[in-house]
């Protein structure tokens, strides 16, 4: 039982001693730094069912809970708020048994029956993955971590757009102009290679386009009929019938995208349990539209498409097959989420992390698979996120403007190098020590960035910003955990303390606070699907720590006892930001 459920307990004894009455619930909240005071209790609430003063009420509760309360040293009531003094006890005891917990703070076990699949990246095959795909990566992994770490099953995937118009037009341009270019014959990783070549033919559309506007043909039928997009319609016809050579390019393509991918993935530091593949998937769902025609979740219109009403709901019509029979988006994404339960039966619910563009589209996936009867379908969660931009603008994939997601990675090594050369802390690292730090430094810069903002913002991304070493900021962190670090390895101490001994300072008292906090705040993270909340918890962290550094001597401590168990604090808090920083995916170096 923590500390505000023994409170409310006792507080609501109080109230029925004292006056009587018994009240529902207990209103707590933090107390404000100029009072004395750990904890809260907010008497207002309570004149709902009490007739009385305020002050007088907070006093009676206060004095009952000094005299019956063992954790309970102290009060004073301002107002209507009864501020209440934790004894060093309350706090040494809970310290000591989390101490040597390396997973504190996380539920051991997966406690829920149920899986939660988690999808991120998802992308197409016709273009390296860029800025955007970070954000989506780093969101959806960190989801995952912390929806384990709050004690679920987790798998994650992705569906690789890998079929479409868009992957026709590379295959197209490089059969044009590619003079058997290969990711081997010219040192390109695979997925920039194809990449070009989605570029190339955007660029030769265009011209085609110009070329016919200025033979006479108007801007509209122009876009429509420019040869080289009539060819990439019929090259998706042919793959969709199987034709061997159109295939066997598609294949070869995709395969040097996907070597592609898994460097990036690797560098980024992101995992798959499971993929999907669109040209699986893509006729999945036509069966389902079969069922719901005959139980009126769908209607058929006069030329033969197939529609649900959401009007009641709020929503419009939507279809899900067209006339001539072929499926649309939303036909395929209900047929993936019924495979996807197929295949693992154990999943409960699904996270599906996707740009907030999409937020109509998942309002009505979800309904519809409730009309449908899914039972799973009320656990399904759409993680929206806003767009990232950069001080230059935004960014666009055909015209070849996007920030490559490699390239911004080098980028972000390359400035942890320039700002750690300047400030000349790294004398005696090697060469390729001082490499894997600013790689280090870098990723952890730029994840943390991005991470501790809400995910439903739009970020604006600086990459000089984010490597700073004060601030809210992942290097700061990262700095703070590597002067634990050798705090430690110069302690060198025997663990045993008696704790009979200890007399709380208040920084230490606030730190063991702010470690308290930290199982809290895990499962809010996983309810709200929040990395957030687990960022901004470590920078509040690492600040209770820099100022129980600033002002209590830790190796310099009077007695042996006392700097046994500030080393032991300060060890608990490394811990701590370690964790932290590994739900957002976030390395921390031992050294800095």
């Amino acid at each position: 039982m923590n500390l505000q459920d023994i409170l409310e307990q006792r507080v609501k004894i109080a109230v029925s001693e004292q006056f009587q009455i018994n009240i529902p619930s207990v209103e707590f909240q933090a107390t404000r730094k100029e009072f004395a005071g750990d904890i809260t209790v907010v008497v207002f609430p309570m004149l709902r069912y009490i007739k009385g003063n305020p002050v007088q009420i907070g006093e009676s509760v206060g004095n009952y809970l000094k005299n019956n309360v063992e954790e309970v040293k102290g009060y004073n009531v301002v107002k209507g708020f009864l501020n209440i003094e934790i004894s060093d006890t309350f706090y040494l005891e809970f310290f000591k048994t989390i101490k040597d917990d390396r997973l504190y703070g996380f539920v051991k076990s997966e406690s829920n029956n149920s899986a939660i699949m988690v999808e991120y990246s998802s992308p197409n095959t016709n273009k390296p993955l860029h800025l955007g795909h970070i954000r989506n990566n780093l969101l959806g992994y960190s989801v995952a971590e912390i929806l384990k770490a709050a004690g679920n099953k987790v798998y994650k995937t992705q569906i690789i757009n890998d079929r479409g118009i868009h992957i026709c037009k590379s295959m197209l341009a490089w059969k044009r102009f590619g003079n058997g270019e290969t990711p081997e014959n010219t040192g390109l990783k695979g997925d920039k290679l194809v990449g070009n070549y989605y570029v190339k033919f955007d660029q030769e559309y265009k011209k085609q386009i110009q070329s016919l506007i200025t033979e006479g043909v108007v801007e509209e039928e122009a876009k429509k009929n420019a040869p080289i997009l009539l060819e990439a319609q019929e090259m998706l016809r042919k793959w969709e019938s199987g034709d061997d050579e159109t295939v066997a390019l598609w294949k070869t393509m995709n395969g040097w995208v996907y070597d592609g991918f898994d460097e990036t993935y690797k560098n980024l530091g992101v995992d798959f349990d499971t993929l999907y593949y669109e040209s699986d998937t893509y006729l999945l769902g036509k069966e389902f539209v079969a069922e719901g025609l005959k139980t009126d979740v769908f209607f058929k219109e006069e030329d033969g498409s197939v529609w649900c009403d959401l009007t009641d709901e709020g929503l419009d019509k939507k279809i899900v097959l067209r006339a001539d029979g072929t499926a649309v988006y939303m036909t395929q994404d209900i047929g993936t989420a019924i495979q996807r339960i197929k295949d693992n039966p154990d999943v409960g619910g699904m996270v599906y992390t996707v740009g907030n563009e999409q937020d109509y589209h998942f309002k009505v996936l979800f309904l519809i698979l409730k009309k449908l009867g899914f039972e799973w379908a009320k656990n399904l969660y759409h993680l929206s996120y806003g767009m990232v931009d950069l001080p230059s603008g935004k960014m666009k994939s055909r015209e070849g403007t996007v920030v490559d997601a490699d390239d911004l990675i080098v980028e972000m090594a390359n400035t942890a190098e320039e700002i750690s050369e300047e400030l000349g802390k790294l004398d005696g690292y090697s060469t390729e020590e001082k490499k894997q730090l600013y790689d280090t430094i870098g990723l952890g810069a730029l994840k943390y960035f991005i991470l501790k903002v809400d995910p439903k913002k739009r970020i604006l991304f600086d990459p000089k910003e984010s490597i700073d070493f004060q601030g809210n900021t992942g290097p700061f962190i990262q700095y703070t955990y590597a002067r634990i670090q050798s705090i430690l390895r110069k302690a060198d101490l025997e663990d045993s303390i008696d704790f009979s001994e200890i007399e709380l300072h208040e920084k230490e008292r606030g730190l063991i606070k702010q470690l308290q906090l930290f199982p809290e705040v895990i499962q809010n993270a996983a309810d709200q699907h929040s990395p957030a909340l687990i960022a901004n918890y470590s920078y509040d962290l690492v600040k209770e720590f820099n100022s129980f550094y600033q002002n209590v001597s830790i190796l310099g401590a009077s007695n042996t006892n006392e700097k046994i168990f500030r080393v032991q604090l300060s060890k608990t808090v490394g811990t701590t930001i370690k964790n932290t920083f590994g739900l957002l995916g976030i390395s921390v170096p031992e050294r800095m």
